[in-house]
């Protein structure tokens, strides 16, 4: 998918007029070019990261919601709380050339980094901790296995015929 977003990107680069009319999108079409449902495009709307022109009812999309849509999605892949995705994008119209917003973003990613090497480390070690018990459990299992062996070998016996009963009193009377 982010291969995807990639192409999106670039092609949003070149979205400005067709035909001396402003290129626009509906819910529809951003929610098949990302893979989403209009609902989910209908939640960051409502959460303040999408605001689409209306005409009535209908949401009309720029090709600056698109680019917002796109900055979404990738900010979801990577773990970002919606919250932190809103204020780096609401950083854009800073007018510093974006440098504001990209280093609160380079902030963002790299606690996100630390915190997915924390996570890294903590699934190491319960991997870790996860065979090192099965390797202990295997063989407690075995040792049981072998004693279980050892244990029916001692046991007499029965004849066919002789119930089982009658077997064990033989072996008390000749122990």
């Amino acid at each position: 998918m982010d291969h995807q977003l990639d192409k999106s990107a670039d092609a949003t680069a070149s979205y400005g007029q067709a035909d001396g009319r402003a290129v626009t999108f509906s819910i529809t079409q951003l929610a098949e070019e990302f893979n989403l449902t209009t609902r989910a495009i209908r939640f960051y709307e409502d959460k303040g990261l999408l605001k689409p022109e209306r005409q009535g009812q209908t949401r009309i999309y720029h090709p600056r919601d698109r680019a917002r849509l796109i900055l979404i999605v990738r900010g979801r892949l990577v773990g970002l709380a919606l919250s932190e995705i809103k204020e780096i994008l609401s950083l854009y119209d800073l007018e510093d050339g974006c440098e504001t917003q990209n280093r609160v973003a380079i902030d963002k990613f790299k606690r996100r980094i630390a915190s997915l090497e924390k996570q890294r480390k903590e699934i190491e070690l319960q991997i870790t901790t996860l065979k090192e018990s099965c390797a202990r459990l295997e063989s407690t299992l075995q040792g049981q296995m072998a004693q279980a062996l050892v244990d029916a070998k001692k046991r007499p016996r029965v004849a066919k015929g002789q119930p089982a009963a009658a077997a064990a009193k033989t072996t008390t009377a000749t122990a």
